[in-house]
């Protein structure tokens, strides 16, 4: 939950990829700038983490990438109406496969 409220507030999370926080941040990719809303790192060490927290830093120097971040970041829709609404769209779907 805390991803949720400090990208609702134009901050960017740096997480492990696991649970809930791999379901809700997406790897930034410079590649493709308009998806990612934070950093994740896998494996449970100082190592990966510091690496992430660098490419954030990276990120974080170059005011135009920041600011779209933190722009997808804070637009970034778990409300239960999207959630709904892709289950509705999930189960249409199989009821079409019977």
């Amino acid at each position: 939950l805390g991803q949720l409220i400090a990208m609702r507030y134009g901050s960017i999370p740096v997480v492990r990829e696991t649970g809930g926080l791999k379901d809700t941040v997406i790897q930034f990719d410079r590649s493709d700038p308009d998806k990612g809303n934070g950093f994740l790192f896998y494996e449970y060490n100082a190592h990966e983490m510091m690496y992430a927290v660098k490419r954030a830093l990276s990120v974080y120097e170059n005011l135009r990438e920041w600011r779209q971040l933190v722009y997808t970041a804070m637009k970034s829709d778990f409300s239960w109406t999207r959630s709904a609404g892709e289950y509705k769209q999930l189960y249409e779907r199989l009821q079409k496969k019977k």
